[in-house]
């Protein structure tokens, strides 16, 4: 489905004014609870949570983000918890 929207001339001379627009619907629909994140990253044209949560950190909204970032500081953690205990892991030879 397309959707068109008329903008103020002020806003449209903006450099990207159609992705702000989709950015900021995108945005107010999550933070509502009408859109999932799911489907708030498919709108922005994403393919992964983590590039959908990262887009929320980089405008500010890190309440519920969780970002690719965060995903390798607690491999790093569970690695070095892993190094630590000493364990052997039994599936690697």
């Amino acid at each position: 489905m397309q959707i068109t929207v008329e903008l103020p001339n002020d806003l449209a001379q903006r450099p990207n004014p159609a992705r702000e627009a989709l950015e900021a619907v995108a945005i107010a629909g999550y933070r509502s609870g009408g859109l999932s994140a799911y489907q708030a990253g498919r709108l922005l044209g994403f393919t992964s949570r983590f590039e959908f949560e990262d887009f929320l950190k980089s405008h500010g909204i890190a309440d519920h983000a969780y970002g690719t970032q965060d995903l390798a500081d607690d491999l790093d953690s569970l690695h070095e918890i892993h190094v630590m205990s000493g364990i052997k892991n039994p599936n690697k030879q």
